[in-house]
């Protein structure tokens, strides 16, 4: 069966209570959760997943925009959808769709990765592991997610202590972890973003002490987060 918009993995997800707001829309940390597990998946099919841990090599998230039009509620059945985007310099891309059971697109997001040596913390070029047939080397997508320059006065401030919860395979912040201090921090102020960028910008781990500053920007603040003077990502949302 072929898939829709050239994309080449899909796998459905139903939306479970955990996952909700107490509005009954879904978080965007889960929708994250959704688009980490089907990259890994569609990786892992393809041979460039969990397999290139053996030559000390891992897949690191560098930025991700996501766009929601409308959001997933409890229980709700959903079909995502990825595939490569090309390359461009040390930068691989990967795009999300998301239907609903009516087949109506309520969410995409673009990510770039980066291909890292974990001893040597060396980036290397992706298509030294990457199958040029889903990744290709030689084009790079319209939507690229953007370097953010966080701007605004500082309106909130608060220090967020890196737990075990937090953490992924490589004993790093996982990315979607990020994304959760974001929403609570926004949530706190009554703010539920539809869109969201993050730049990931340096390794964080278990008994970092995190330094979230929220600026102001209109409708679209930015979130910044440091880790004593390390800058370790920068985020802005989106909302109405």
């Amino acid at each position: 069966m072929s898939l829709p918009e050239n994309f080449q993995f899909e796998k459905v997800f139903e939306v479970g209570a955990y996952q909700v707001h107490p509005h009954g829309n879904m978080r965007l940390s889960c929708l994250a959760d959704f688009f980490q597990e089907i990259a890994w998946k569609h990786a892992d099919s393809e041979g460039f997943g969990r397999s290139i841990l053996e030559q000390q090599l891992m897949w690191a998230l560098s930025r991700i925009e996501i766009k929601v039009s409308q959001f997933p509620r409890w229980g709700d059945r959903l079909r995502v959808f990825t595939g490569g985007r090309g390359q461009a310099g040390a930068f691989a891309f990967r795009e999300f769709m998301v239907w609903n059971e009516q087949e109506q697109v309520v969410a995409r997001a673009m990510s770039s990765w980066l291909l890292v040596h974990i001893e040597k913390k060396r980036i290397l070029k992706p298509d030294s592991v990457l199958p040029g047939s889903l990744f290709n080397p030689l084009v790079a997508p319209n939507w690229q997610p953007i370097k953010l320059e966080a701007s605004g006065p500082e309106i909130a401030y608060e220090s967020i202590s890196v737990q075990h919860s937090d953490l992924d395979l490589y004993n790093h912040v996982n990315n979607t972890s990020y994304i959760r201090w974001i929403e609570n921090s926004a949530a706190a102020r009554g703010i539920f973003p539809s869109q969201l960028a993050v730049n990931y910008l340096s390794e964080c781990k278990g008994g970092d002490v995190v330094h979230l500053t929220l600026l102001d920007h209109g409708n679209a603040p930015y979130f910044q987060g440091r880790v004593q003077d390390k800058l370790v990502f920068e985020a802005q949302i989106q909302f109405e």
